[in-house]
């Protein structure tokens, strides 16, 4: 396993941290299973965990509590707010009153009294974020976190939130998590780039585009068996020829540098130079085992041409998996009263 300073904080991390998402009813219910995968990656060598109160509506938490019992020192523990976890409209978002209430959350299910990593999970446009950074930065303050975070915000975004933190006195986001793959390469044009302006770490989600670059996704053939191809279709794309025909194009680049398509995306993703570590989400034993075989994994200079061949950087194959739209965009906002 390799590992990397995140950003310019000083703090070693492994090139593949570990995503939490489908521990819970999300993924794999069963909290045996869930953390013997948990700890199969940390025995491997990693020592990042992400996870969020959103998954599984806080039953992702509990069960990464459970696995890093006895080991909590050894590891960089991340989760994030944002999402509704309840049906009051105020438990949500990036106010304030929520930021303090999701934190004290997070840090019971978890079983720690701090947070290595606490980031917002998406853009609050409704928000100042004076405020969001402000009630961030009590947090730091207070020891129950050390570092803060954003996820999915645009580059404009990133730049306004550090120049309201020089500004204001507050605390300043040190990492961010896009949403990062050979699909989706529209961060390439900006995203990791202010990134490294401002020394920030860079974890990135869905490396594996949900799925499809394992390979398991072929043209005229149904979604495997429990896939989310076939659990959640309109996650899926499964309509998208430019998918299919980039599978086809770069499984032949992965059998001629001799390493399965796993492994060649997941090296791929982490071979850029912004990038600090790829997040992967296995559901099961078999799953981590595979994924871990990327760890030490570099690839040619003339692989990763080809690959460009493929994907053109700087593409998103599908907008959609961006995994963010700014408000702008909606209906409301291109029509006059």
């Amino acid at each position: 396993m390799r590992y990397r300073r995140f950003g310019r904080t000083g703090v070693h991390v492994s090139s593949l941290c570990l995503g939490a998402m489908m521990f819970g009813q999300w993924g794999n219910p069963d909290h045996d299973e869930s953390i013997a995968v948990i700890h199969a990656a940390l025995d491997a060598g990693i020592n990042f965990i992400d996870t969020a109160d959103v998954y599984s509506a806080g039953e992702s938490e509990e069960i990464v509590a459970k696995a890093i019992a006895g080991r909590r020192d050894d590891i960089v523990l991340a989760t994030k707010f944002f999402a509704p976890m309840g049906a009051d409209r105020n438990m949500a978002g990036g106010s304030r009153r929520w930021i303090m209430r999701a934190c004290e959350d997070s840090l019971r299910r978890l079983g720690t009294d701090h947070l290595d990593l606490y980031q917002v999970h998406r853009p609050d446009p409704y928000v100042d974020i004076d405020e969001t950074l402000g009630a961030l930065s009590d947090l730091v303050h207070k020891g129950k976190v050390r570092y803060l975070g954003s996820s999915t915000f645009p580059a404009e975004a990133i730049v306004e939130a550090q120049w309201v933190a020089e500004k204001r006195g507050h605390q300043r986001f040190r990492v961010e998590q896009p949403p990062y793959s050979i699909f989706c390469r529209g961060i390439e044009r900006d995203v990791l780039a202010v990134c490294q302006r401002y020394g920030m770490g860079v974890l990135t989600w869905s490396p594996l585009s949900g799925g499809w670059l394992t390979g398991k996704y072929r043209r005229d053939s149904p979604a495997p068996a429990s896939s989310r191809g076939e659990t959640n279709p309109d996650h899926f794309d499964g309509f998208n020829p430019l998918k299919y025909d980039a599978i086809d194009a770069l499984s032949q680049v992965a059998a001629d540098a001799g390493v399965s398509l796993t492994h060649l995306a997941l090296a791929w993703n982490v071979e850029h130079p912004a990038v600090t570590a790829a997040l992967i989400g296995p559901r099961t034993e078999e799953q981590i085992d595979d994924l871990l075989g990327a760890g030490d994994l570099r690839l040619d200079r003339d692989t990763l041409d080809r690959i460009d061949a493929v994907v053109a950087p700087g593409v998103d194959l599908n907008p959609a998996d961006r995994g963010w739209d700014p408000p702008g965009l909606e209906p409301a906002a291109r029509r006059r009263p």
